[in-house]
């Protein structure tokens, strides 16, 4: 132990408590001792991973260790998500995801190595950024209303990348094209990083992705961008119109990434990390880089994370019954 360690084991001992509680109180104390780390289930380059890799390094810095990054991409997050539901819950294994893991995967996938309500500590929400339909260069669409025309002209010839079976880049492309009538072959990746790749390439022709994700490419004029699903326009793509306002109303989704740990913190240490994940989304130079990289700061407590998967879980389920959408 250390000095301050020492010190509280001193006056816990004084108070009577036991060797086994004294040793938990002082390392409860002292957290974190050592550095963290934060599980994404993608693979470097994508939304979640920027917006981790932002929120990580702020609150490393006030929580006085190293917040470490362990990329573990696949199946839709679930790899991620099960590996970090079984890590200790000591606050030293943290996971952050989008609705895929919480809402979206137990509506399309029946078995999971974790549930997504009693498997997990919610921490807060640290952000959230729209999706967009993209499209590559040259293909002969630069509207929904173009995209749908091409489409339905040539049933089964043109696919669609997501970020991954049944994520939100998958949901909100079988959302929209069931709407609309459309026949699409979807093309999953393991993230959105590799994705963007066959996009630029041309490998496929169009994907689903977030606003931050696609946002270097589309300044660069390398894709273009068909509409966005959010409920209002991007702020960072004010001419980009939504699917409601080309001619599909009622069709919304964002994506909210929460930062969470396995199911069983103490109070204290549950506490440290909302303090520090608060104060990290808070700050005006992190808040200002999550903006440039198209996130939009928006802090809410572990309770609000709670609530807003609880009243997702049904609407999801829902909305993959009526639109068909599964994990394969």
């Amino acid at each position: 132990m250390n000095r301050k360690q020492l010190l509280l084991s001193a006056v816990l001992g004084a108070l009577g408590l036991g060797t086994a509680g004294v040793a938990a109180q002082a390392q409860e104390a002292a957290f974190p001792s050592r550095p963290i780390t934060l599980v994404i289930p993608f693979p470097p380059g994508g939304a979640t991973d920027v917006l981790g890799r932002l929120i990580g390094k702020k609150m490393g810095d006030l929580l006085g260790q190293a917040v470490v990054i362990d990329n573990r991409a696949g199946a839709g997050t679930t790899i991620g998500a099960g590996y970090a539901a079984k890590a200790a819950p000591d606050g030293y294994t943290l996971f952050m995801s989008s609705g895929t893991t919480f809402t979206i995967n137990p509506a399309v996938r029946p078995k999971l190595p974790y549930d997504p309500v009693k498997s997990f500590e919610p921490i807060g929400i640290a952000g959230r950024t729209g999706l967009i339909l993209l499209a590559n260069k040259d293909v002969p669409a630069s509207d929904v209303k173009q995209f749908v025309a091409l489409v339905k002209a040539a049933p089964d010839k043109y696919s669609y990348g997501s970020f991954g079976a049944g994520t939100t880049s998958q949901f909100a492309g079988e959302m929209f094209f069931h709407a609309a009538g459309l026949k699409i072959q979807h093309v999953p990746y393991k993230g959105s990083a590799p994705a963007m790749t066959d996009l630029l390439g041309g490998q496929i022709p169009f994907t689903v992705d977030t606003v931050s994700a696609a946002i270097p490419q589309l300044k660069d004029g390398k894709i273009k961008a068909i509409a966005v699903t959010s409920a209002k326009r991007s702020a960072l793509l004010p001419k980009v119109p939504t699917l409601a306002e080309s001619g599909y109303p009622g069709l919304e989704m964002d994506t909210w990434l929460a930062l969470v740990a396995p199911r069983g913190l103490t109070p204290a240490v549950k506490s440290r990390l909302e303090q520090a994940l608060a104060q990290a989304v808070s700050d005006p130079e992190t808040r200002d880089k999550m903006i440039a990289v198209g996130f939009e700061p928006a802090y809410a407590s572990s309770k609000a994370v709670a609530e807003l998967i609880d009243k997702e879980l049904p609407l999801m389920r829902a909305i993959a019954q009526r639109a068909g959408i599964t994990a394969d």
